[in-house]
Formats: C-alpha cells, structure tokens, sequence
C-alpha cells in the first residue's frame, strides 16, 4: 500500500505547508499535488456520467441539457472540493453523489420537475447544514460503536471495488434470478476492455507491492497509453481524436434553476415530505460513512473514528447539497475515489485544491475528461478497495453481536449499491442483537434513535403505499 511518511514534528517550510499542515502530516507538496490529480482522474467518469443519469424526463416531460448538466457538474465539484479542502485542511474531494442522482432521476422526477427536484435537494442541505452546525449531527455519529465504523470502511472498500467490477465488465447483470450476476457477458471475459482493466488492475497491483511511489498514477497513464495503442491496432471504440474544439466556454444556463413553489396538484405533501427524508438518510450516512474511510485510510482518525475539523467538515457537506441542487447538477458529496489520491499518499487539503482546480478546468475540456478510459479508471477502484479492506484486521470478530452487524454492513453496500443501505443494515442489526442479548444497556440512546429511522427508511415503500404516494 503506498502511503505518505508518518506525520512528524518538522517544522513548515512557507505558509503554504503551514496552512495545510503539509509537514506536519508527514507529506510533501509533491506527494499532495500527486494525489490530487490522481483523484481527479478516477473522478472525472463524473463529468460524462451525471448528465446521463440526470437525462430522465420529468413529471412535464422536460429534460436536462447535456452539456449545461456537465459544465454545472464539474463547476460544483471544483467549488466544492476546493472549499472544503480549504475549510478543513482534508484531502476528501467532492462531486454528484451517484445513489442521490438515481434517486431523483428515477422517483423523485416521476413526480415533480426538475426545478422542484432540485430545490428538495437544497431543502435537504440546508436541515443537513442545520444539523451538523448544532453539533447533533457529531452526537449521532459518536454514537455509532468503532466497530461499525470500521465495518464501514471496509463496506466501502467492497463496494468501491464492485463498482470498477461492474464498470470494466468483468462482473455484469445476466437478467436470470440465477445467477443474478456473471462474470464478464455470458461468463466470457475476452473483450478489449476487460483485457485492458486486467492489465491494468496487475500492474497497479504490482507496483504498489513493490512500494512505488506515484503506483496508481502510473497505472492510470499506462493504462490510458496502451488503450490508445489497442485502440489503433483493434477498434473497441475510444476516441482520441477529439473531432471538432477540445476548448469552449461552459454552459452555465442551468445554475439558480429551483422551484420551491411545488405544484400539490401533481405531488403530495406526504409524498414531498417522504422525498426530503429519503434525501436526508442517503446523503447523512453516506457522508458519514464515507468520511469515516477515508479518514481511517489516511490515517488521519483517532481511536473513536474522529478525525480533525469534523464538524467543518459535516457542516460543508451540506453546504455541497445546497450548492449542487442550485446547480441542477444533484447534491454534491464526499466521494469515495478521493481514496485513490489517499492511497497515492495526500493527507492534506492541498490536494483537494488541485483536484478542485482540475475539474474547474474541465468545464472548458469536456472532452478531455473522457481521455481516460472507463476501464483504467475501473482499476483504480478496485486497487483502492483492496486497501481499505485491511482496515478489517482493526475489527474483533470473535463476538457474534459484533460479526452479524458488521458482515451486513460490508455486504449490504456493494450488493444494494448503497453505502446508506449498509449502514442502516449494520445499525438496526446491531442494535436488535445487543438489546436481546444482555447489552441494551451499551446501546447510546442516539443510536436507538437512528435505527428507529432507519427502519421507517427500509419500510418507505409500504408507508408511501399507506397514505397513497406514488
């Protein structure tokens, strides 16, 4: 695994070091720019993703320009990450929450507008806001045990890690009840792509054993090289012609496009209601469960899974749900690649400012964000995840009411896509299996109360059907 040098008492070289506590960490300015420019990579599917997920047509009819969808979603990660990394001096970058996109692509807008979908959004960032600023959002996630926590990590590292899987084509959805999932089309793997993300899954894989610094970029690059190389000698469709400019000023029409007036003619107040709190669980757990990774892959958490400026940190994260639903882009929020800048060593946010200042500039290279192939950047997931699944050594297993909550926690999320799903798994099972076995007493009363909301979350389906919401 290739991490920075333990954090040492060295003093700052410039204010620049000083204000990030670039030494301090044990870091370098190289090792940071490094590591934020390899987030950027692995993020930068976002920029072509979002506007595809968000192309549903609303309750109207209505869709969302692609290219303004796009400019509007690199401008919100880069704000963003460069906000919070400023703010909180952590290396964790920003962009469109996938599960949360889905969500409003294809429920929310069967419902309302666009515009109004949004404005939930923002409804939900501004009670996140409230939340953390009052510092009942810390008491919540205090009041989750450190084993949790920690089964978080390597829920996220699974699912991370599922997702390169899925996104390389080495694991794909057959349409039969069994198996559910095959590997490659029809058991076969022997595609170009596939080929290429196995190339370069190993040599990453290789190189981080072999301790080299810079393991995954060079990874990334050499991925990308031989893609090209393939490409020319066996077409499987990359582009690296760029026809037309590569350069253009972003389209910016959908930024201030929010509807809070709701037409209750086409939506109910249940149904609205239903939709925040939906919102409000998926983007409060999978920040908090996000933000516990890499804090723990960084090295930079205590015993209890807290890590510096944390209720900065909780407090940006819902200023990025306002920001992205202004936007129309979805609610920005911690991504969980930004462990593939952690793994090539960033602990600071100075690494946040240049992955920030990368995807400002992609606003005007909207073709460059596809220069990397989907199958290289796959790989990259699916490295990080292997190093996040250490974290597990740190988890006693030898107590069932501590394996059953932790299991579910780790394999809810990747086989739900869902880091919210697992989260709430391992909470309600925790709390059920300690309560009936002679430890109700250890249970914090918070979490009593988030798994009591938890299980009105998993049980959304029926309650909608009660007071007749779509």
């Amino acid at each position: 695994m290739t991490t920075a040098p333990p954090a040492t008492t060295a003093e700052p070289t410039n204010a620049l070091d000083r204000f990030f506590e670039i030494t301090k960490r044990g870091s370098t300015i190289g090792t940071e720019i490094r590591g934020g420019l390899v987030t950027f990579v692995t993020m930068a599917y976002i920029v072509i993703l979002n506007p595809i997920i968000l192309s549903t047509p609303d309750v109207d009819g209505t869709t969302l320009p692609t290219t303004a969808v796009a400019a509007a979603t690199a401008l919100t990660a880069g704000v963003m990450t460069l906000l919070f990394g400023v703010i909180t001096r952590l290396p964790f970058a920003f962009a469109a929450g996938l599960g949360i996109n889905a969500f409003l692509a294809f429920t929310v807008v069967g419902s309302v507008t666009w515009a109004e979908a949004m404005a939930l959004v923002m409804i939900n960032g501004a009670i996140i806001v409230l939340l953390a600023a009052t510092g009942l959002r810390k008491l919540i996630f205090d009041a989750v045990p450190v084993q949790l926590k920690l089964a978080i990590t390597v829920g996220i590292g699974l699912f991370i890690a599922f997702i390169g899987f899925v996104n390389a084509g080495f694991v794909s959805a057959t349409g039969n009840p069994s198996p559910p999932v095959d590997l490659g089309i029809g058991g076969s793997v022997a595609s170009i792509p596939t080929l290429l993300f196995v190339i370069t899954l190993l040599l990453g894989g290789v190189l981080i054993a072999l301790r080299l610094k810079g393991a995954i970029l060079i990874a990334l690059v050499g991925g990308t090289v031989l893609g090209g190389i393939l490409n020319l000698v066996w077409p499987f469709g990359l582009d690296f012609g760029f026809s037309g400019s590569i350069v253009s000023l972003p389209d910016l029409s959908l930024i201030g496009k929010v509807d809070f007036s709701f037409d209750l003619s086409k939506v109910s107040v249940v149904a609205l209601v239903m939709f925040v709190f939906t919102l409000l669980f998926s983007n409060f757990f999978d920040a908090m469960g996000t933000m516990t990774g890499l804090a723990k892959e960084a090295d930079l958490a205590d015993g209890k899974g807290d890590f510096p400026r944390i209720k900065s940190a909780l407090v940006v994260e819902g200023v990025g749900a306002i920001v992205g639903g202004g936007t129309s882009s979805s609610s920005a929020t911690v991504f969980v690649e930004s462990g593939s800048g952690i793994g090539e060593g960033a602990r600071t946010g100075f690494a946040n400012v240049v992955t920030g200042a990368m995807f400002l500039l992609a606003m005007f290279f909207t073709p460059l964000t596809s220069l990397v192939p989907g199958a290289v950047a796959a790989a990259a997931l699916v490295l990080v995840g292997a190093m996040m699944l250490a974290q597990i050594k740190n988890i006693d297993l030898g107590d069932f009411r501590v394996l059953l909550p932790v299991f579910l926690t780790a394999t809810v999320m990747p086989m739900t896509y869902s880091i919210a799903n697992g989260i709430g798994a391992g909470f309600v099972s925790w709390i059920v299996v300690n309560a009936l076995s002679g430890r109700a007493k250890t249970i914090h009363p918070l979490l009593w109360a988030v798994g009591a909301g938890f299980v009105l979350f998993f049980a959304r389906g029926p309650i909608e059907a009660l007071f007749g919401v779509a």
